[in-house]
C-alpha cells in the first residue's frame, strides 16, 4: 500500500510518500538428500580413477635401458617391459618386472626395508643403537661401523622435528667403500609431545623438534667411514646447521643431494646452508684427512634454493668445474664455475623461464639436459617441458614440444626418456623419445570415455589478476556439471598459500583434486588459484610476501574471486567460503579474521596458525630468525593467527588431530583460546590420534560438505552421510 502525508519542517511543507511493500517469507531452507550426496561421491578420487584406463604410466628403469610399468586398460591392471631398441612391448607379471632390475633385486635380499644399499648391491648400511651398522647381503652378517653414538647424538639419524624415521641419511661413494654421513648433535634441544587417547593411562610421545628462535637447534657433525677398515673421519669444520639448500629438511624426500662424491671416492662436495637459508657455502672435503676446502658462496636477501623439487647443483671433478643453480637475475638459471677458485665461467642458460630439475650431465659432450617452465610464450608458465644444452650456452633445444605439462622420466644412460604429457583438461599420452627428442614409439593413449560417461567434466583453467591489477595469476575452476546459468552459486576457495607450493599443484591431468569437484556438485563453485608468494613464477613473484606469511596470498584471492563474479554472473560473490588443510588450514583461519566481511564460512585443518609453534626451519626459511624488539612486539606478530582471532563474523570449523606430529594440535589451540577470550562462537573437531594427514579421512570430507552445505548453501544436510570410500585410500598426506 501507498501512505502519501504531508510533515510541517517549516515552510514550504514537505511532501513525503512512502511505499510500503509487504513482507516476503523467506522460503525454508531445502534439504539435499543422501541421493545428493551420493551423486556428489560418484566424483571422488576412488570412484573416477579406476574409470581412466591407459594412463598412469610411470617407468622403472632397467639397467639395459628397458624399463617397465603398470596402467589399467579394459581387462584390469596389467604390467609391461618396454624395449626401446627394438620397440617391441610385452606383459609380466609384477614380480617378474621387479626381478628383472637387479638393483632392486639386490635392494631387497632380507634387509630392512629402511636400510640403505651400497650402489653394488652388495652391502647396506642401517641405525641401531645410534650407531651405524653394515649387513652383508648375501651372508647377512652385520659389522657395527661406529661406537660412539649415543641417544640425542646418533649417527645419520633422520629427525627434521616435523618428520623422523628410523631410516639413515647417508651418501655411498661410487666405489662402494666409503659413507658421507653426520653426527646428529640434538642434545638441549627442546621436545615436542603429544598424548595418544586409550583407555587407561595416556601414552606420551616425546621427540626433539627445535622452534623458531631456539638458542640451541639441531646440529651436524660431518663425517666420511671407511666401510672396510671402520674409520671414522671426521671432517675439519665447526658444526654445521641441519639444513638442505632445497627444501626444510637435511635430505628432501629422502635424497641427501647436497653431498655429492668424486668418482673415485677421494673427494666429496657439499653445501653448507646458513640457518635463515640466505648464505649457501659449497665445499670440498678430503676424504682421507678430513680437510675441508672452500670453493665458493652465494647470498640472498630472502632465501636460497637450488631448484625445485630437486638439488640442481653439480660437482664435476673431472673437468674442474661445478654446475651451480642460481636466481641471482629473477630467474633460475645453471651457471659453470671453476672448482678451484669458485670464479664464474660463465652463465649456461639465459632468459625469462626458470631451470626447475637438472636431470642428467653428459660430462663427455658437455651437455645438459633439464627440465623447464615459462620459457615457452603463449603457454601455461607452469607447464614443464624439457630441454637440453650445451654447457658453453649454446644449441638449446627444445625436447617436448607439445603445449602441456611434460613429465619427463630420464634413462639412467640418457639415451631415451618417456614423456608423458597432458593438461589439466586433456588426458594424458605416454610416448618414448631419444636423446633428440625424435619419438620412437607411442607408448600408452589415455581412454577417458568410461569417465566422461558419468557426466564428468574437468576443471576450466582460468587466469586471473593479481592484487596489484597486472600480474597474471593461474588456477582451476571447478562447477557442477549441470550448472544453471539462471541461478547463482556460492563461491568456495580452496587454498594452500605456499611459500613452498601453491593451491593447484601440478598441472597434469588428473580426474579428481581432493573432494574439489564432488563439493562442486552439491552447488558450489570451487576455486583454486596459485597466488603472488608461491613458487614456480620469477624470484620476485616468489618474494612477494617474503617475511609476512599472514598475508598468505590472501590479497590476491578475494581480488581474483571478485573478478571471476564479474566474468561470470553464476558466482554469488556474496556467499564465499574458504577451505584448507596445513597450510590451507592457516591461510583459511586468516581469511576469516582478515577479511570477516568478504569470506563468510571457512573450515580450517591442521593449520600452523603462528610458526613459532612449527619447526625452526620451515619457519626461519620464510619469516626469517625470529626478534624481539623493545616493546615486546616481534616480527612473528603479522603471521599469528590468534593475534586477529578476535575480527571472526561468519561460521569457523577448526578441525585438528590430536596426534599431529608434523603441525601439532596446540597451534588450534592457541586460536580456540582467544576465540573463547573474544566470545566468539566457532567449532571445533578434534580427531583422536590423528596425524597429519585426515584431510581425506571420510568422515572429514563428509564434515566438510556439510558445513559448506549448511552455512554457505543455506541447505541442511542429509544426516551423518556415510561416504564409501575404500580405506586404503583415505589416508593421503597433505
Amino acid at each position: 500500500m501507498t501512505f502519501t502525508g504531508r510533515l510541517a519542517l517549516g515552510s514550504p511543507l514537505l511532501i513525503v510518500t512512502t511505499v510500503v511493500v509487504a513482507a516476503q517469507r523467506p522460503e525454508p531452507p531445502r534439504a539435499l538428500t543422501a541421493a545428493d550426496y551420493a551423486r556428489a561421491e560418484r566424483f571422488m578420487n576412488y570412484n573416477v580413477t579406476p574409470l581412466v584406463l591407459h594412463s598412469g604410466v610411470r617407468p622403472t628403469w632397467l639397467p639395459d635401458d628397458r624399463f617397465w610399468y603398470r596402467t589399467t586398460t579394459e581387462n584390469g591392471t596389467a604390467f609391461f617391459v618396454f624395449d626401446p631398441a627394438t620397440g617391441a612391448r610385452s606383459t609380466c607379471e609384477l614380480a617378474e618386472c621387479t626381478e628383472r632390475n637387479a638393483e632392486a633385486a639386490s635392494r631387497r635380499g632380507r634387509a630392512p626395508r629402511r636400510d640403505v644399499p651400497s650402489p653394488d648391491g652388495k652391502q647396506t648400511v642401517f641405525i641401531r643403537d645410534w650407531n651405524l651398522w653394515i649387513r652383508d647381503v648375501a651372508t647377512d652378517k652385520e659389522t657395527q661401523l661406529t661406537f660412539d653414538g649415543v641417544k640425542d647424538f646418533g649417527y645419520a639419524t633422520d629427525n627434521a622435528g616435523w618428520t623422523h624415521s628410523d631410516r639413515p641419511i647417508v651418501s655411498w661413494s661410487p666405489d662402494s667403500k666409503k659413507i658421507a654421513t653426520y653426527q646428529q648433535d640434538q642434545r638441549g634441544v627442546g621436545e615436542m609431545y603429544l598424548i595418544e587417547t586409550k583407555v587407561g593411562h595416556p601414552v606420551l610421545q616425546a621427540w626433539k623438534y627445535p622452534l623458531p628462535g631456539d638458542s640451541t637447534i639441531t646440529m651436524i657433525q660431518r663425517v666420511v667411514i671407511d666401510v672396510e677398515t671402520r674409520k671414522v673421519t671426521r671432517l675439519q669444520m665447526p658444526s654445521d646447521q641441519h639444513r638442505s639448500s632445497l627444501c626444510d629438511d637435511v635430505a628432501c624426500d629422502e635424497v641427501w643431494g647436497d653431498v655429492q662424491w668424486s668418482p673415485d671416492g677421494s673427494t666429496v662436495a657439499f653445501v653448507s646452508t646458513a640457518r635463515d637459508h640466505k648464505r649457501e657455502q659449497l665445499r670440498v672435503a678430503d676424504t682421507a684427512t678430513g680437510f675441508v676446502r672452500e670453493v665458493m658462496e652465494e647470498k640472498a636477501e630472502t632465501f636460497y634454493e637450488s631448484g625445485n623439487g630437486r638439488i640442481n647443483w653439480r660437482y664435476l671433478p673431472r673437468s674442474n668445474e661445478v654446475i651451480w643453480f642460481s636466481e641471482r637475475d629473477n630467474w633460475g638459471h645453471l651457471y659453470l664455475h671453476d672448482l678451484q677458485t669458485g670464479r664464474e665461467k660463465r652463465q649456461i642458460t639465459t632468459g625469462e623461464g626458470n631451470v626447475t630439475q637438472l636431470l642428467h650431465v653428459d660430462e663427455a659432450n658437455r651437455t645438459l639436459y633439464f627440465v623447464g617452465v615459462g620459457r615457452e610464450s603463449g603457454r601455461d608458465p607452469y607447464f614443464r617441458h624439457f630441454y637440453r644444452i650445451g654447457m658453453d650456452g649454446r644449441n638449446l633445444k627444445l625436447l617436448t614440444p607439445e603445449d602441456a605439462d611434460h613429465d619427463v622420466s630420464l634413462a639412467p644412460s640418457g639415451k631415451y626418456f618417456v614423456d608423458v604429457y597432458s593438461k589439466p583438461d586433456v588426458p594424458p599420452v605416454a610416448v618414448l623419445r631419444d636423446a633428440d627428442g625424435r619419438d620412437i614409439a607411442t607408448i600408452e593413449t589415455a581412454d577417458i570415455s568410461r569417465l566422461t560417461a558419468t557426466g564428468w567434466r574437468p576443471p576450466q583453467p582460468i587466469t586471473v589478476k593479481a592484487r596489484d591489477g597486472a600480474t597474471d595469476l593461474y588456477g582451476l575452476l571447478y562447477r557442477p556439471h549441470d550448472l544453471d546459468p539462471g541461478r547463482k552459486y556460492p563461491i568456495v576457495n580452496h587454498i594452500y598459500p605456499g611459500p613452498q607450493t601453491g593451491s593447484v599443484g601440478g598441472r597434469s591431468f588428473s580426474p579428481a583434486r581432493g573432494d574439489a569437484q564432488a563439493l562442486a556438485e552439491l552447488g558450489f563453485v570451487i576455486v583454486e588459484i596459485d597466488g603472488m608468494g608461491t613458487p614456480w613464477r620469477s624470484k620476485k613473484f616468489h618474494d612477494a610476501y617474503y617475511a609476512n606469511m599472514g598475508d598468505n596470498t590472501l590479497p590476491d584471492q578475494v581480488a581474483a574471486m571478485k573478478e571471476l563474479a564479474r566474468r561470470y554472473p553464476w558466482i554469488d560473490i556474496d556467499r564465499a567460503g574458504i577451505y584448507g588443510h596445513s597450510g590451507g588450514g592457516y591461510a583459511t583461519a586468516d581469511a576469516m579474521f582478515r577479511y570477516p566481511d568478504f569470506f563468510k564460512v571457512g573450515i580450517s585443518e591442521a593449520g600452523n596458525h603462528d610458526n613459532r609453534n612449527y619447526e625452526d626451519d620451515w619457519a626461519e626459511k620464510w619469516q626469517g630468525l625470529l626478534r624481539t624488539h623493545a616493546d615486546g612486539t616481534t616480527n612473528y606478530d603479522n603471521q599469528a593467527n590468534q593475534l586477529v582471532a578476535k575480527n571472526l563474523k561468519g561460521k569457523l570449523l577448526l578441525a585438528h588431530g590430536t596426534t599431529d606430529n608434523n603441525v601439532p594440535p596446540d597451534n588450534t589451540l592457541l586460536v580456540v583460546n582467544e576465540l573463547i577470550k573474544a566470545n566468539k562462537d566457532f567449532d571445533l573437531l578434534m580427531l583422536p590420534n590423528r596425524g597429519h594427514g585426515f584431510g581425506n579421512e571420510p568422515y572429514m570430507v563428509r564434515r566438510r560438505w556439510d558445513y559448506f552445505v549448511r552455512y554457505l548453501l543455506g541447505a541442511e544436510p542429509p544426516k551423518e552421510y556415510e561416504m564409501h570410500a575404500p580405506a586404503e585410500r583415505t589416508a593421503t598426506p597433505q
